[in-house]
């Protein structure tokens, strides 16, 4: 695939009318759910999950970095529809840029009898709400801890955690190598201009290729995909 364009969900045309109508249900949700991601790199983070589980039956997707749900609820579409299992990894307390103080602070989303940021109760109604808990598996906890003990093949990994030079690198050196051959890590907020966001994510885009490891196999807006070789 030409590493300039998205990658593209199978044509409605060629869908049976139950499922395009769960697929599209499942967009409205994750477009009405709290985060970050723009709808059409959310698209298309489905549509590379997508590949995957088509691809690989029976396929394990891990995403790391969840907040309220809105990217959990496009990966679980994938699931769902392939037959994967998606476990969506977060602390749910919000990455450094999320604290009060910060740009990307929210206070409606601090639990007011512990005074942290609790994204979990809202990831958790986005999950019940989208009748996806078939499909999606909740881990909560932290990211380094989780995936030195964890030993399923991946045929997707996303990786959306905290955007920090420790954290980001922690995240991808921690589950990177749980990608199969020919399985897929798609990383999101790469923006190789400085001014449009900060350098970790874009460092391990560039850290992931110049390891020759894995190739690039699509894109949208700020939203890589990678494919293992």
């Amino acid at each position: 695939m030409d590493s300039t364009s998205a990658p593209s969900s199978t044509p409605s045309s060629t869908l049976d009318d139950q499922t395009d109508s769960r697929r599209q249900q499942l967009f409205a949700m994750a477009r009405t759910t709290t985060g970050f991601m723009p709808d059409d790199e959310g698209e298309a983070l489905f549509a590379a999950a997508l590949r995957a589980g088509s691809t690989h039956p029976g396929a394990t997707f891990v995403e790391v970095g969840a907040w309220c749900g809105k990217s959990t609820t496009y990966l679980g579409a994938a699931a769902e529809e392939t037959g994967a299992v998606l476990f969506s990894l977060d602390h749910h307390h919000g990455s450094e840029e999320n604290q009060a103080g910060w740009e990307h602070h929210d206070s409606s989303l601090v639990d007011p009898s512990t005074g942290r940021i609790d994204t979990l109760p809202h990831w958790r109604r986005a999950m019940i709400t989208s009748n996806l808990e078939a499909s999606v598996v909740g881990l909560v906890g932290d990211s380094p801890t989780v995936s030195s003990r964890w030993t399923t093949p991946l045929a997707f990994c996303f990786i959306d955690g905290g955007h920090g030079e420790e954290p980001a690198w922690a995240d991808y050196r921690g589950w990177s190598p749980h990608v199969i051959v020919g399985g897929w890590l798609a990383i999101h907020d790469v923006f190789p201009d400085p001014a449009d966001g900060g350098r970790p994510p874009y460092d391990l885009w560039r850290g992931a290729l110049d390891s020759g490891t894995f190739v690039e196999d699509g894109e949208c807006g700020s939203l890589r995909i990678l494919k293992r070789v």
